[in-house]
């Protein structure tokens, strides 16, 4: 690789960086050995071919242009939170990602994870879906570069949008229970 592709490929990590919170060879890395999948079944069930995921995980290709795939990469970093702590097995992962290939790109999670028996959102999903937003909204790297601009006068809002812009999930529900009194 000479050096103009080395620097492309820099500046396209850098852009995943700032767009997906990391870059995407190593976000993608991430669910592979959370989720037991290999390269090509990532590709299957994110609705990518196999060649695109591979431009993107080695920097060759620096956006996902689909705004479906963007969010079957969230419900799948979600999935894989939820397999790491113990609160989804590995069958009903299997499942689950059946349901994320299928989608459209909305929430697919299950009908106990996205109300509660009264049929209200839970918390879970209520936390997703402003993060979904914020993050359709703008990446990672600008919405930390807001906070950081908004900080001195309004330290509240600056918190709110590195919980929810920038943040894990884990971290946006702790902060949404801790604020709902």
């Amino acid at each position: 690789m000479d050096a103009a592709q080395q620097e492309a490929t820099a500046r396209a990590r850098e852009l995943q960086r700032s767009w997906y919170g990391e870059p995407l060879g190593a976000l993608f890395r991430r669910l592979i050995d959370d989720l037991g999948l290999n390269q090509a079944r990532l590709a299957s069930v994110l609705g990518l071919s196999a060649p695109m995921l591979s431009q993107l995980m080695s920097g060759q290709r620096a956006k996902i242009g689909n705004p479906a795939v963007v969010q079957r990469v969230q419900a799948l970093q979600e999935l894989s939170s939820q397999v790491a702590d113990g609160t989804v097995s590995a069958a009903e992962a299997a499942e689950r990602m059946e349901e994320v290939k299928k989608s459209s790109g909305g929430s697919v999670l299950n009908s106990t994870q996205t109300t509660a028996s009264s049929g209200a959102p839970t918390v879970r999903r209520v936390v997703r879906e402003i993060q979904s937003l914020l993050r359709s909204v703008a990446g990672a790297g600008d919405i930390i570069d807001a906070a950081e601009t908004l900080g001195p006068t309004h330290p509240e809002l600056a918190e709110f949008l590195r919980v929810y812009g920038a943040g894990r999930t884990a971290e946006a529900v702790a902060h949404y229970e801790a604020h709902q009194s």
